[in-house]
């Protein structure tokens, strides 16, 4: 094979730098099927690792991209045949091992995720890592009896990629949805996808006691911090609060009152690491009674790869909704 574009994350004496350049597939770290990557796109955690704002990569150098979808080319996996349509997503990619940025991936066959029918390698990236997380988090709390008919879920971040496509698949499922965002010009945005009401950030008042007034059956929450402190303090009895993120912090100051007197659950969503049973089964819902009524208003807009360095600044700045989708090849 010959050479092909990738673009590459390194470390000099303690400086990050990021850029294009032309590999061939031994530069890449090792694995059992060879993938031609047709579509990236871009995640929070894939600006931090190429700005060097985040120590995301374990390893150097490494091409970016935690997401990516295309075709088998080759696989020593007798369930993957050249020309599937699949997606990787996690599984130590921008981690441990090369990225999505580049047009050839080389990664073990375990975490090769064959794309469910009516889903395209492009449609798989409008979902990508976001939404595989949003739906995660959704399976993990259904699991534990979160039904529409308990009340409401409130969502924070709402207008980031994890946020939109968790209010588009719980409106889909029946549940009333709360956005709760800090930006005031996006609630026609956040009712559009499937919010019934938004909350602004600078309006609420968190509290201060172990126990407010229950008023949520479950959250999704993006956040962290004092956030999920506030919602710890806010959830119905048995109600589930999945943890996702923390762009707020990294910190949680809480008390067991919650956990022991009203039955709240802290479910933990760690997207990487999933089982690959668990990974399938998530991946089928997407493909089914998850798939996202609104792709083309959450993530409408799709970039060249040549334009990708260009956007992450965006991501860092927080003024990014939705998704953006990066066609690699």
């Amino acid at each position: 094979m010959e050479k092909f574009r990738a673009f590459r994350i390194d470390k000099d004496n303690g400086n990050i730098s990021a850029g294009f350049a032309e590999v061939e597939l031994e530069d890449l770290t090792e694995g059992d099927t060879v993938i031609k990557v047709s579509h990236s796109t871009i995640n929070y955690k894939d600006a931090l690792a190429a700005t060097g704002t985040g120590r995301i990569l374990r390893q150097y150098p490494l091409n970016g991209g935690i997401d990516l979808a295309g075709t088998i080319v080759e696989s020593a996996h007798p369930d993957l045949e050249a020309g599937q349509p699949v997606v990787v997503n996690g599984c130590g990619l921008s981690e441990t091992r090369d990225g999505g940025y580049a047009e050839y991936a080389r990664v073990p066959a375990a975490a090769v995720v064959p794309l469910p029918t009516g889903i395209d390698p492009h449609t798989a990236m409008q979902i990508g890592t976001a939404g595989y997380t949003a739906a995660l988090a959704i399976h993990r709390m259904e699991q534990n009896s979160q039904l529409p008919e308990n009340g409401p879920i409130v969502v924070t971040g709402a207008t980031g990629g994890v946020g939109s496509l968790a209010i588009d698949m719980l409106g889909g499922r029946g549940y009333e949805v709360v956005a709760v965002t800090g930006k005031t010009s996006e609630a026609d945005y956040l009712r559009s996808i499937g919010a019934t009401r938004t909350l602004l950030r600078d309006d609420i008042d968190k509290g201060k006691r172990p126990l407010e007034k229950a008023e949520w059956a479950g959250a999704i929450d993006n956040l962290g911090g004092d956030w999920l402190t506030w919602l710890t303090r806010t959830t119905q009895y048995g109600g589930n609060i999945a943890s996702i993120g923390l762009t707020a912090s990294h910190e949680l100051n809480t008390t067991v009152m919650p956990f022991i007197l009203r039955a709240v659950c802290l479910l933990g969503i760690n997207s990487v690491d999933t089982p690959r049973e668990l990974r399938l089964a998530v991946w089928r819902r997407l493909g089914g009674d998850l798939q996202p009524r609104h792709l083309d208003r959450i993530a409408g807009e799709t970039i060249s790869f040549d334009e990708l360095p260009k956007h992450f600044d965006d991501y860092m700045k927080g003024t990014v909704t939705g998704r953006k989708v990066v066609k690699i090849s």
